[in-house]
């Protein structure tokens, strides 16, 4: 039972995890499971649930030898001796905290499930980007049982990034767990240690207490995403002045104690934790009485949000102040390249306003158009999807780059600008075209935060 895993949640992270520890640690039996009937067959099968580069390899590695999807939650309960909890903690819509801190009632269920089904003591490692303190509630649910058993509580986040997610999983930069100051802490913490200690080096894994450990996941996912909101609201003011942020960015990131990381100049940031994390902490701060620390990092939010209503304002103060009617490619739709992942896309919010003005939208994107489908499912207007960009982009005025896919660099914009309405406008969101070549080819270039290139002044 001791080197049995199970993990509770087969999304994103748990089932990226799993196969990176299944695939490291063959001597470990592990187990994911998940209530999503459809998604579990996914990972049996030869068609992934998720897209990132190398993990169809770890797990044809690992499934079937010692990586096992199920869906009997039950079953696994009672046969792991070490559980993970990766299931949803979306942000509240409803009640005390609505719109800022996280919904927790499916963590709950799981901790009164893993009650319920236990026959054995058991670790329980927190998965999920959870609140700090969250921990001391599992414990106490847990510890309410009345069969006499004894469940060790772990902090464990995770701190792979979409697109990367398997490299992240294989090299980290660093491997964090919190566990309580006791001797049964303790020993757990090891536990965990263990298992990573199969390919991780041992000054990789750092090991603090529990509310460290919750803590230090939600503030890495709030600076980070700081500092995109800080370079966006940059980029607003090179064009008022003439600077170029490609510079400007470059230029600073040269500083050893600011670095480059994080600081190209987009429509905005998304996925699942950034926007989520950061409400979460400024609820906290809220709760605790400091309404000037919750303040500064809602700002980080709002500047995310104006970016993303800037780029839509630009787009329709150079097309006339109109788009009504007017047909526009959208090239990208995942929050972020690699991977078909759209939750918090910033294209979300730039589609939806674009539909709002009456504008007809034809999109594309290499890995996210399922859920792009889903995400504009009851949105009205005209929505048309495509794999191939050349049928995207055939009868528009504009194209919008709203993903950094390599790929688009590459694409034959010659032929692109021969298909589409005159004159031809590409509002690059990512800005990672060649707007130069652009220009001579006869398109109107406005990329973020540098010179605009156009045939209309």
């Amino acid at each position: 039972m001791k080197k049995t895993i199970l993990c509770i949640g087969a999304g994103y992270v748990g089932g990226p995890t799993m196969a990176v520890i299944a695939d490291k640690c063959p001597d470990y039996k592990v187990i994911v499971v998940d209530v999503n009937e459809k998604r579990i067959k996914a990972w049996q099968s030869d068609e992934l649930p998720i897209y990132e580069p190398g993990l169809d390899e770890v797990v044809r590695r690992a499934r079937g030898r010692n990586l096992f999807f199920s869906t009997d939650v039950v079953a696994g309960i009672k046969e792991a001796g070490i559980i993970f909890v990766s299931v949803n903690t979306p942000t509240k819509t409803f009640g005390a905290g609505a719109g800022k801190a996280a919904d927790l009632q499916y963590w709950e269920k799981t901790a009164r499930d893993i009650i319920e089904h236990s026959g054995h003591d058991k670790i329980v490692v927190e998965k999920s980007t959870l609140p700090v303190r969250t921990a001391e509630a599992m414990r106490r649910i847990l510890e309410s049982n009345t069969k006499g058993l004894n469940f060790d509580i772990i902090s464990n986040p995770e701190f792979m990034a979409e697109g990367t997610a398997v490299g992240d999983l294989q090299h980290p930069d660093r491997v964090l767990i919190g566990a309580l100051e006791t001797p049964s802490g303790q020993k757990a913490l090891q536990a965990i240690k263990d298992i990573y200690l199969n390919w991780v080096p041992e000054e990789r894994i750092k090991t603090t207490n529990l509310w460290s450990s919750e803590l230090t996941k939600l503030v890495s996912n709030a600076m980070l995403a700081q500092r995109i909101s800080s370079v966006n609201s940059i980029s607003a003011l090179c064009e008022k002045t003439d600077a170029n942020i490609l510079e400007v960015s470059s230029a600073m990131g040269l500083d050893s104690r600011i670095g480059p990381k994080f600081l190209r100049a987009s429509i905005g940031f998304g996925g699942s934790c950034f926007k989520k994390d950061i409400l979460n902490l400024v609820y906290l701060c809220e709760f605790y009485g400091l309404p000037e620390v919750a303040a500064y990092w809602e700002q980080v939010v709002k500047i995310n949000d104006y970016q993303a209503e800037r780029f839509v304002r630009k787009i329709l103060m150079n097309m006339f102040n109109s788009v009504a009617g007017k047909k526009i490619a959208v090239f990208g739709f995942a929050f972020k390249a690699d991977t078909g992942d759209t939750r918090e896309s910033p294209a979300i919010t730039v589609s939806k306003m674009l539909l709002e003005e009456r504008a007809v939208l034809s999109i594309h994107d290499p890995k996210a158009l399922e859920n792009a489908r889903l995400d504009l499912a009851d949105c009205p207007g005209e929505i048309s999807y495509h794999e191939d960009p050349y049928e995207a982009a055939a009868g528009t005025h504009a194209i919008l780059v709203l993903t950094e896919w390599k790929q688009f660099r590459d694409y034959d914009y010659r032929k692109i600008f021969e298909v589409m309405e005159k004159p031809a406008f590409i509002f690059d969101g990512r800005n990672i075209l060649d707007h130069r070549a652009l220009f001579e080819q006869g398109f109107n270039v406005y990329p973020l935060g540098q010179r605009e290139y156009s045939h209309l002044t």
